[in-house]
């Protein structure tokens, strides 16, 4: 069955997937979300014999309707090929009785790579599919990793050009090295003087400025996203959570409809989200474990219902969720109102105008699945250094958050299920923050000096991606202020 896609904000006519695809935010300034969540159509049994590629064949046409077997297909094996280094894709590491679902091993070495590898063959075949000859403008704003992945993904693509911004001093030096030392003509990415909710936010405005995308229209070009806003980009996502479960199945670790817990760090809710449309599908989760760091804006809304971003921002060593401004929730709250716009509407107007929205008894209600915690830097540091302690298992700083409120979860609720930890980035994305909490003795190393102790200690080989960066040239050295944006992307595209 075919199905469409609406607005978080209006009652504007539904668009098909590959419209929503290319489109990426709403002309009203809403997100596309599913008009319904569909039903998986094979049995767990069935899905727990397939690859991930198949597996991701499965879940997605349920989405995409619009797409035909050739299309999708043909997107998904270009997307999850050799440019992982394991066929599995994302493999299920068992440590200290959880089981970390690490999805590092395509090519920038975090999560943002299980979407961003198959996002700009989506859009190129939408475009195709809706006659689009404008050249496509990707626009995005980065916390650090979606960053890297999305100029990975879309280098050199014809027809297509991506500008990222990032806050200058909100990324690890890591993650900043992978993205100022992109190549292909077509990538352009900006420091800004600012934090990532700022970007975000100039980003948001840019879609939203009708004035310019006419003017984009008469030069050729359209806008779209790589961020998390594009329902392609969260669509993969829901793949890995089915994936992790099948191949429990297959395992025998868990049986057929047995209930597991699924852990995620997160700031901006996609990745959690996506395991709230899986479970939604048919998957047996039971409780979906949001985990914060400092920046706990999220968990503050699952403890009281009221979301306030009117709070110091917090620099930390998970840099990729020192968010304020958590985009994706948006999709719940529309889920959770009755998919009522309007009154989603009215809550994302007050978030504008004070910074904060409550909702209903009525919706917390909804929110029974959900249970919020956060991990200070000292807790954060802790769990990495007792985690390697007790096993020789190395998580990055992220996954220690999740790693962290989990074990709060199981003191809180004596709950013993299955769970799946979502391990989003590898340890050597942040090198010297792991090895720092795994023995402060390395603090005088360099950045690539301490990836060669982590693969020492953890056994693991340093991944390609951080030997390509190590030498690699500075290609691109720009930095504006937030209130110049605009400006920097119509200097780039020479308009």
């Amino acid at each position: 069955m075919e199905i469409l896609y609406n607005s978080t904000r209006s009652k504007k006519s539904p668009v098909k997937a590959s419209e929503a695809i290319l489109k990426g935010l709403s002309e009203d300034g809403g997100l596309f979300v599913p008009e319904r969540i569909p039903a998986l159509d094979k049995s767990l049994e069935e899905l727990s014999h397939m690859t991930y590629g198949q597996v991701a064949y499965e879940v997605m046409k349920l989405y995409l309707t619009d797409f035909t077997e050739d299309e999708l297909k043909n997107c998904i094996e270009k997307a999850y090929d050799a440019k992982f280094d394991t066929e599995v894709i994302a493999p299920l590491a068992e440590a200290d009785g959880a089981f970390y679902l690490e999805l590092f091993h395509g090519a920038t070495i975090a999560f943002k790579d299980m979407a961003l590898s198959i996002l700009p063959h989506l859009m190129i075949t939408s475009a195709k599919k809706n006659n689009v000859e404008n050249e496509i403008v990707i626009l995005t704003a980065t916390s650090g990793d979606t960053g890297k992945a999305a100029l990975a993904g879309f280098a050199d693509v014809d027809g297509t050009r991506i500008v990222v911004f990032y806050p200058k001093n909100g990324v690890s030096p890591i993650q900043e090295k992978q993205m100022v030392t992109q190549k292909g003509k077509n990538t352009y990415v900006v420091g800004i003087h600012g934090n990532f909710d700022d970007a975000q936010t100039g980003v948001k405005r840019i879609f939203g400025d009708k004035e310019l995308a006419a003017y984009m229209e008469t030069k050729g070009f359209q806008f779209s996203s790589a961020n998390s806003i594009n329902i392609g980009r969260l669509v993969p996502q829901i793949v890995y959570y089915v994936y992790s479960y099948v191949k429990l199945l297959e395992e025998g670790r868990v049986k057929e409809g047995e209930q597991i817990n699924v852990v995620v760090p997160t700031g901006n809710f996609g990745n959690i989200l996506a395991a709230f449309y899986a479970k939604q599908m048919g998957l047996p989760i039971d409780k979906l474990i949001c985990a914060s760091n400092e920046n706990k804006v999220l968990y503050d809304f699952f403890t009281s219902g009221t979301y306030d971003r009117n709070r110091d921002f917090v620099l930390t060593s998970s840099p990729s969720m020192d968010i304020l401004i958590s985009s994706n929730l948006e999709r719940l709250i529309y889920k959770i109102a009755g998919d009522d716009a309007e009154k989603n509407l009215d809550l994302m107007n007050e978030l504008k105008q004070t910074g904060k929205y409550s909702i209903t008894e009525e919706m917390s209600l909804q929110l029974a699945d959900f249970y919020g915690n956060y991990a200070s830097e000292e807790e954060t540091a802790q769990t990495i250094h007792d985690l390697y302690d007790r096993t020789g298992y190395v998580i990055d700083t992220h996954t220690a958050v999740a790693s962290c409120v989990y074990k709060k979860y199981k003191k809180d609720t004596g709950d013993e299920k299955t769970a799946v930890i979502a391990s989003t980035a590898s340890p050597y994305k942040f090198t010297r923050s792991v090895m720092n909490a795994i023995d402060n003795k390395y603090d005088d190393m360099d950045d690539f000096e301490l990836a060669n102790k982590l693969s020492e200690l953890s056994g693991v080989a340093v991944p390609e991606a951080i030997k390509e960066i190590a030498a690699a040239p500075v290609l691109h050295d720009h930095i504006c202020d937030r209130s110049e944006m605009k400006q920097t992307v119509m200097d780039f595209l020479g308009i």
